[in-house]
């Protein structure tokens, strides 16, 4: 397996990137600025979190960034939940995000795993 030397080769960067990335495309005219705010930036705070994490000097601070990372994309999800009830987005396009959320999810879930192997 091929050494990693920057955050923006993970996968999941990339796919919380592309995540942010549709979430404020799709809040982009909305009008509660609270709730755009809020999910805008729980969704910048997986990739942010996943890139501070990376640039840490030990994997033990990565593993909590990623733990960070993991939680925010919780937080989108269940906003997601809450867009769908006040009708601010299709229940189609909640539902995909929400998907793209529970794999980015496993994704970092993985790479915990991964590390923690490697530490044993």
């Amino acid at each position: 397996m091929a050494t990693i030397k920057y955050f923006e080769d993970l996968f999941i960067w990339q796919e919380s990137r592309k995540l942010t990335n549709e979430i404020y495309k799709e809040f982009n005219n909305l009008r509660d600025f609270s709730f755009k705010d809020q999910i805008q930036r729980a969704s910048v705070s997986i990739m942010n979190n996943i890139a501070e994490g990376f640039e840490r000097s030990s994997d033990i601070e990565f593993k909590r960034f990623l733990d960070i990372a993991k939680a925010s994309g919780g937080e989108v999800r269940s906003m997601l939940y809450l867009a769908n009830d006040l009708n601010y987005i299709d229940a189609k396009t909640v539902n995909e995000l929400q998907n793209n959320c529970r794999l980015l999810a496993a994704g970092i879930q993985k790479l915990i795993n991964s590390i923690n192997k490697k530490s044993q």
